[in-house]
This record gives structure tokens, sequence and C-alpha cells, in this order.
């Protein structure tokens, strides 16, 4: 269920942080509702991954993945797309959660 849980809280963190460029400094109020109750739900999720997952793990992946899917979702929502060095820096976060997760002593497989 640990890594269900730490699905749904990066999903959240990734919906909330895409929504924090439409709130408009939160002066648009769905906008600003999704960021609210977006980051709520990923804490709590976050929090329960937590009793299972050592929290340096459990930041690398949630971080790691959030860089890389917000940056698909400013390249599809707001047409912000990444360079080829941020796309090489990418694909270096992605090897490293790989890595952690494949050789990682820390991570329940």
């Amino acid at each position: 269920m640990a890594y269900l849980y730490l699905a749904i809280a990066i999903v959240a963190e990734v919906v909330a942080t895409s929504a924090l460029k439409a709130s408009e400094q939160f002066t648009r109020p769905i906008p600003s509702l999704i960021v609210v109750v977006g980051y709520g739900t990923a804490f709590y999720f976050m929090t329960l991954v937590l009793k299972t997952i050592p929290v340096g793990i459990t930041y690398a992946i949630w971080s790691g993945l959030g860089i890389v899917l917000v940056t698909i979702a400013g390249a599809v929502l707001y047409r912000q797309y990444p360079d080829v060095p941020a796309i090489i820096g990418m694909t270096l976060i992605i090897a490293g959660v790989v890595i952690i997760h494949l050789f990682s002593k820390t991570v329940s497989h």
C-alpha cells in the first residue's frame, strides 16, 4: 500500500504545483482551491508512506518523479518546454530514483 499512497501523494503534488501558475498569486478561487487541496492531500498521503518507507527514500522518489511530472505538465499546460540540459538533468534524476529503488537496502522490495 505504501507505493500506492506514494503515487497518490506524487499526483496530488503535481496537480497542486501545476495549479499554482493558474491561481495567479491566489487571486483565482478555483485554481487556488486546487492548490490547497492538492498539497493537503499530498502531505496526508506522504505521512502514510512514512510509516513504511524511510523518509530519505520517500522524499527522493517523491521529489524526483514530481520534478519530471511537473515539467511535463508545464509543457502541456503552459507550453514551457525544457531545453536539452534540463532534459539531461531530469534523466539523471530518474536514473537516481531507479538506482535507489533497485539497489538500496533501505527500500523494501
